[in-house]
């Protein structure tokens, strides 16, 4: 049988709630349906990634694995001089594979909110350490709508006392319709905007419709970002917990 997504999941419970007890609807659910977008019980994506620098540009053809939400296998394709560079998450261990060196390095968690191949997302964006139903307080903000009729909820995630996470302040602004995210924005412990994610490109992937494109503007550099698109997205596949290793992370599947 078929899974259901933790959207639908939300999407469900969001329906049997009058429309009147709007304010009964739970931001939590809807948030971790949000933030689990891309995985599932399992799933297996091919994607682009672009890059755009003042100084330079580059372009990246992924392959990532996922398993729940401890299991994370994501490794380079193209360009062939960084193909099986590789980023390992098992359980609270992640690993970087740099194929030049032969060299395996485990990444601690001061470092989650450093770049990610030298894109504007953080290692933390990719292995997904923390979660935003468990490290943050999830309120509704408000709502807005466009002149077409289209309404959104806007969420705002302050981080709790004992969490250990990358970010001060996030918001998310979540169409109603489908419970489809539009945007994020993440601010620093101080309270400054650092960088806005936008979502586009609603794509229906293995049945589920998703946000096809991810593009993330750091808010210091304006003429910079980062897009990745998802051409391939598969759920429900065929991995086990021993695909994540470390012996795993240094060939191709």
């Amino acid at each position: 049988m078929r899974r259901v997504s933790a959207v639908l999941r939300a999407f469900l419970t969001l329906l049997a709630v009058p429309a009147s007890a709007a304010a009964q609807v739970d931001p939590v659910a809807i948030i971790d349906a949000v933030d689990r977008l891309y995985r599932g019980e399992s799933s297996h994506a091919v994607a682009t990634m672009e890059v755009v620098t003042e100084n330079w540009e580059r372009k990246l053809s992924l392959e990532v694995w996922s398993l729940g939400t401890e299991y994370m296998l994501a490794r380079i394709l193209f360009p062939r001089k960084e193909a099986g560079t590789a980023t390992l998450r098992a359980e609270n261990n992640i690993w970087n594979y740099l194929p030049k060196v032969d060299r395996t390095i485990k990444i601690p968690s001061s470092m989650m909110g450093g770049s990610w191949m030298g894109s504007h997302f953080t290692n933390d964006d990719l292995v997904k350490r923390s979660r935003l139903s468990v490290d943050y307080e999830i309120d509704i903000a408000g709502e807005t709508s466009d002149p077409d009729g289209t309404s959104y909820w806007n969420f705002s995630l302050l981080p709790k006392p004992d969490a250990t996470v990358v970010w001060g302040h996030i918001e998310y602004r979540v169409r109603q319709q489908d419970l489809m995210p539009i945007e994020a924005r993440f601010f620093d412990e101080r309270g400054t905007l650092a960088r806005t994610m936008e979502f586009g490109d609603f794509t229906e992937f293995d049945g589920q419709l998703l946000p096809g494109t991810l593009h993330m503007r750091p808010s210091d550099k304006p003429v910079e970002h980062t897009i990745v698109r998802y051409e391939k997205l598969d759920f429900d596949v065929d991995v086990s917990r021993s695909f994540f290793s470390r012996r795993n992370l240094k060939k191709a599947r």
